[in-house]
C-alpha cells in the first residue's frame, strides 16, 4: 500500500524539532520509522508532517553515569545488542535485546521508537517497567523525567505530552545480588510476543530480599506483578511459595483476546513462563 501525502521535515537540531512540534499540532517524530512507515501505510496514522529527528547526534549514545546506563532515544537496537556496557551492567536489557524482532529492523529501529510506540507486546518497555527506569523528555516547558512505570499509559499510549520529545533512558546499573531472567513466547522468532515476563531479583542466602516481576503481552501495557513478588520476597524459596505467586498474577492481568490466544489461555501462559523465569533467577530445575 502506498501512503498518502504529507509534509516531511527532518531538523538539524532538537530545538528545531521542538519548534516544528510547536507550529504544527499534527506533526509526528519519524527516526528509525520501523513502526511508524507501516502504520502509516495502512492508514493507521495519518500525521500532516513529520519530523525527521534521525541525524541529532546529541540523541544517540551508551553511556554509564551515576549509577545508571543513559541510552540514547536515537542508539539503535543493534547497538544495544552489541554493547559491553549493556551486557556488564543491564543483563536483563542485553537478555530481552535479542528478542527484538529481526536483524533488519534491530539495525534500523530505535530505543526511544520501541518505548515511545508503547506496544503492550513489546520487550524494551517491559524491561525499562522492572528495572523502574526513567525517560528524559523535552517539550515547550523544558525537560523532565518521567518514570518507566508511569509512561505507559494504555495501548499506543504514553505519558508524553504534545510536544515532548524523549531524550534518553536512565536504566538502575545491576548491583551485587542481583539476578534477571527473561522469557517470553512467539509464534515465531522474532514476532511480538503473545505473553512474556521480565523479573529482577536481589538475593541473600538464597532469599529473595528483592523481586520485580513485569509481565508484558497479556494487559494493555506492561505491568508489574506486585503481588506475586510479595509471595516470594524475605522467605525460604519454596515451590508452594511459586505456586501462590503463579497464582496471584490473575489479580493484576486483564488479558488481552485475540487470533493468538484467548484471554484464559494468556494467563496460563504467564505462570508457566513466571515458573521459568524464578526457575533461573534462582537456578531451581525443580521449576522448569
Amino acid at each position: 500500500m502506498k501512503s498518502y501525502a504529507f509534509e516531511y521535515t527532518r531538523v538539524s537540531s532538537l530545538d528545531e524539532a521542538l519548534e516544528c512540534l510547536k507550529e504544527d499540532e499534527e506533526a509526528n517524530i519519524i527516526a528509525g520509522g520501523q513502526s511508524l512507515m507501516p502504520m502509516l501505510a495502512m492508514r493507521l496514522a495519518a500525521p500532516s508532517r513529520l519530523v525527521d529527528i534521525g541525524g541529532l547526534k546529541e540523541l544517540r549514545g551508551i553511556e554509564v553515569a551515576e549509577n545508571c546506563v543513559r541510552i540514547g532515544a536515537l542508539a539503535r537496537h543493534v547497538e544495544v545488542l552489541n554493547s559491553d556496557v549493556i551486557s556488564s551492567s543491564v543483563p536483563l536489557l542485553a537478555r530481552a535485546i535479542r528478542e527484538v524482532a529481526h536483524p533488519a529492523i534491530r539495525n534500523r529501529g530505535t530505543f526511544g521508537g520501541s518505548v515511545c510506540l508503547a506496544d503492550p507486546a513489546a520487550e524494551i518497555p517491559a524491561v525499562c517497567v522492572a528495572l523502574n527506569a526513567a525517560f528524559e523528555v523535552a517539550g515547550p516547558d523544558g525537560r523532565r523525567m518521567i518514570p518507566a512505570r508511569e509512561f505507559f499509559v494504555d495501548v499506543y499510549e504514553t505519558a508524553l505530552l504534545p510536544g515532548e520529545v524523549m531524550i534518553a533512558a536512565e536504566l538502575p546499573v545491576s548491583v551485587p545480588g542481583d539476578r534477571v531472567a527473561f522469557h517470553e513466547l512467539a509464534r515465531r522468532h522474532g514476532d511480538f510476543a503473545i505473553v512474556g515476563v521480565a523479573l529482577r531479583g536481589n538475593i541473600l542466602e538464597n532469599i529473595l530480599q528483592e523481586l520485580d516481576i513485569c509481565v508484558f503481552g497479556a494487559s494493555s501495557s506492561a505491568c508489574l506483578a506486585p503481588t506475586a513478588a510479595r509471595e516470594l520476597v524475605g522467605i525460604p524459596f519454596s515451590l508452594e511459595a511459586v505456586e501462590a505467586a503463579c497464582a496471584s498474577l490473575s489479580q493484576v492481568l486483564v488479558p488481552q483476546e485475540d487470533a493468538q490466544a484467548t484471554s484464559e489461555m494468556r494467563c496460563h501462559l504467564a505462570r508457566v513462563l513466571l515458573r521459568r523465569g524464578l526457575a533461573d533467577l534462582m537456578n531451581n530445575e525443580a521449576l522448569r
